[in-house]
């Protein structure tokens, strides 16, 4: 018995190269006859060409563009949509003059939340101005000596683009005034790499002088909402379609809100010089993924915003 498992064993091993070889043989001669078609029906390497592609495409998690979708037009003078991803690399799927600087109007008050986050105590509590009270909106909703909190203050800045709001962040906070806080507006655009922004007041609004007035390019906003968006507080404020804290309702002028999935937030804009204004912010159909689109100068910028994110939905394979 032992004798006869040994020979076993014996014959096995020596058998294994042969074995070894047929399948080499036969993964060759697969080889063979696949690389054979190929040349007679060259569908076949189109075909894994593009598969190939899309398993690439997925495994990065970035979308396919569709060529039989048409190329977007809009009625704006510039327009972006950026992909960030999980890792903070972004990605452009639409643009139109990307980089040309433009007048903003109240996106300016991105920069305005973002020197206050920065520079601030959030906590400490401003005595609201007759000044404040007096600039220019039929919103505001703030009262001459009131005292609110620095945070409080960012929500009608951002949710309803509060001008006092700006002027009493500006002007109110103890040892700062307007001139001052341009500075670290401007500092700030400088220290993100936003080349084609420039800061003359903290609300957007046009200036008498329109020779100076509040620029950036439909890019640099993107970046300033990525940094923004490092911050809890803002991302709770973009996504707070209304609140109730010290009497006055805030209604936030982003209409998407609960009207469009997974929308995360943005901000409005207005004047005469600027036209319409819009950033939005709203996740991607990848998990971790979020699309910031922004759309400057337009007649109408709710309608110019679903256009582009109607064509994303249908120009680009997730």
């Amino acid at each position: 018995m032992a004798r006869n498992l040994k020979y076993f064993l014996i014959s096995l091993v020596l058998s294994l190269p042969f074995w070894w070889g047929i399948k080499s043989f036969s993964a060759n001669l697969d080889d063979f006859f696949y690389y054979r078609e190929l040349t007679v029906n060259p569908k076949i390497l189109t075909a894994r060409a593009n598969q190939l592609a899309f398993e690439e495409n997925l495994k990065n998690l970035k979308p396919i563009r569709q060529a039989q979708v048409p190329s977007l037009t809009l009625n704006a003078k510039s327009a972006i949509s950026l992909l960030v991803d999980d890792q903070g690399e972004g990605r452009i799927l639409f643009n139109r003059t990307v980089n040309e600087p433009l007048p903003i109007a109240s996106l300016t008050k991105l920069m305005t939340a973002l020197v206050v986050l920065k520079k601030y105590d959030l906590a400490k509590e401003i005595k609201i101005s007759k000044e404040a009270v007096s600039m220019e909106e039929n919103l505001g909703k703030l009262n001459v000596g009131e005292m609110l909190s620095v945070e409080y203050l960012l929500y009608p800045l951002l949710m309803e683009s509060s001008n006092d709001a700006a002027f009493a962040l500006a002007n109110d906070y103890d040892g700062m005034n307007a001139e001052a806080f341009v500075e670290l507006m401007n500092a700030e655009a400088q220290k993100l790499g936003l080349k084609n922004t420039h800061f003359v007041n903290v609300t957007g609004l046009d200036p008498e002088n329109l020779a100076e007035i509040n620029y950036a390019s439909a890019y640099d906003l993107t970046m300033l909402a990525q940094e923004l968006l490092k911050s809890p507080l803002i991302r709770q404020i973009f996504s707070t379609a209304k609140i109730n804290l010290y009497g006055p309702e805030l209604i936030n002028s982003n209409g998407f809100l609960g009207r469009i999935p997974g929308v995360i937030g943005g901000k409005t804009g207005y004047t005469e010089r600027a036209l319409g204004c819009f950033l939005l912010i709203f996740e991607a159909p990848k998990a971790n993924q979020y699309l910031i689109n922004v759309i400057l100068g337009a007649d109408d910028r709710s309608v110019e915003m679903e256009k582009l994110i109607n064509w994303l939905n249908e120009a680009y394979k997730w």
